[in-house]
């Protein structure tokens, strides 16, 4: 039996392997990763000193001035800052010369829930709760000789959950702002979604709680999660929390979005749709392919999909005719299917008629991403034409009551570089000659007509290029 204890030439060999191994590794470099500056994307504006010997929580200084607050870029309601401060709940823009700042409100409100009329439009208006433009030397008095560092990038959102909690307001105004808004620091994005841009670090939200932001399908945290897998997120109660701590903040870089103070944008009076206004902005083409390939990969596709004119085209048809609220006549609906599949059988172009109801969120994004022309009645589920691949046959069909129109789903489509068609009936119309905004009686009923059979064509004549270049 061997002895319970180890042994007094056991204990011997083991020290002298122990003495060996310490030997052998004496000299060798620690195994740390190795940065380059072209490696730290935010190195360009980040209060982190580079390479740092260890994390920097705070930026302090001392007897000098307090580092002022930078402009990056701003449009009303989308604007990105450099060193915006917070205490208290405040909201403070650090400046000696005012020059070239936006007046306040048209950076920021109360994010109260947005009424009609102009009564309500100057309750909405900030005030020195809200946010302020102080000068160094106030900024000195406030804040003493530093503030605590929030770091990397973050997106703001003072709004109410009034419009977040829905799939077209989140991806198309919330989401499509954020992104025009801070993709105009990189105007070199490719058509593979190459960006030098870090992504967002944080999204907070001064508001609303956990609670109110998610949509009725699911979607909304989708688009979240699969954009920027490592995003946290911060709400009301995290903001209510640094304004009791009675402490000064900075961010590191913010992009602000208030949707109040971007409808007084010239955009918003034009389109009626907030994320007009950041395509006042310079940017790339390619703006949006960074978020686009990124929700498109996680639901399992190469983000190349979709893209060409000379794969088989796909079409999709979204029918709202099981949804109760803005569907076809019957009779025009069926003829409109049977068009399609008319056009499957004689010209072999996939065709698919879903209610997107009816499908999870992976099956409509990588639909989404292999459709060369989506249509449907003007309705949530045409919001999926933000996976869409722009290309020249890249179309979106959207059937308005005779007299009605909408600029959701044409400006969104407009702003992805693609074709947008609305139809009234056996007319359609393009930009620039789209009608002005109205929602006629019948607009959201359930009588709306479509003519197949002109639809129909209009596939083949977009399909085949007839008035474009093939590539």
């Amino acid at each position: 039996m061997a002895p319970p204890f180890p042994t007094r030439r056991e204990f011997i060999l083991v020290f002298f392997l122990l003495v060996a191994l310490l030997f052998l590794n004496h000299g060798q470099p620690p195994r740390h990763p190795i940065f380059t500056k072209d490696s730290l994307s935010n190195s360009s504006h980040t209060l982190q000193t580079e390479l740092p010997t260890r994390i920097q929580t705070r930026l302090s200084w001392g007897k000098d001035s307090v580092p002022q607050t930078k402009l990056v870029a701003h449009v009303p309601g989308w604007t990105v800052f450099d060193r915006l401060y917070i205490l208290n709940g405040i909201v403070y823009i650090v400046a000696d010369d005012l020059t070239s700042l936006p007046d306040v409100s048209f950076v920021l409100s109360k994010g109260i829930f947005i009424e009609p009329g102009q009564e309500a439009e100057e309750t909405r208006l900030p005030t020195d709760n809200d946010i302020r433009i102080i000068s160094t030397e106030e900024a000195r008095k406030l804040f003493g000789t530093g503030a605590s560092i929030i770091d990397g990038v973050t997106f703001f959102v003072n709004d109410p959950y009034q419009f977040v909690t829905h799939y077209y307001h989140w991806s198309a105004e919330l989401w499509f702002g954020f992104w025009r808004t801070y993709s105009t620091l990189d105007p070199t994005i490719t058509a593979e979604g190459n960006t030098t841009l870090p992504f967002a670090r944080r999204i907070m939200f001064s508001h609303l709680d956990a609670n109110h932001w998610r949509d009725y399908a699911h979607m909304n945290e989708w688009v979240a999660r699969s954009s920027f897998p490592s995003v946290a997120m911060e709400f009301i109660d995290d903001w209510r929390d640094r304004a009791e701590l009675g402490k000064p903040f900075v961010f590191d870089r913010v992009v602000v979005a208030d949707r109040s103070a971007a409808m007084r944008s010239y955009n918003f009076q034009r389109y009626q749709r907030t994320a007009s206004a950041p395509f006042a902005l310079p940017g790339s083409l390619n703006w949006w392919m960074p978020i686009r390939n990124n929700v498109v990969e996680f639901a399992g596709l190469d983000p190349s999909v979709g893209g060409g004119t000379t794969n088989q085209p796909v079409i999709t048809y979204i029918s709202r005719q099981k949804w109760g609220r803005r569907m076809l006549i019957p009779g025009d609906h069926d003829k409109l299917v049977e068009e399609l599949y008319k056009l499957r059988d004689q010209y072999g172009y996939e065709v698919n008629v879903v209610q997107a109801e009816e499908m999870s969120r992976v099956e409509q994004i990588r639909l989404a991403a292999r459709t060369t022309i989506l249509m449907g009645v003007h309705g949530n589920g045409l919001t999926s034409l933000v996976w869409m691949k722009p290309n020249p046959r890249a179309t979106v069909m959207e059937f308005f009551y005779p007299g009605g129109f909408a600029f959701d789903y044409e400006y969104t489509t407009r702003a992805l570089g693609m074709t947008h068609y609305g139809f009234w009936g056996n007319e359609y119309f393009t930009s620039p000659g789209v009608p002005i905004p109205e929602y006629v009686e019948g607009f959201q009923g359930n009588s709306i007509p479509i003519d197949g059979k002109v639809v129909a064509q209009l596939c083949i004549d977009r399909l085949s290029l007839a008035s474009e270049v093939d590539d």
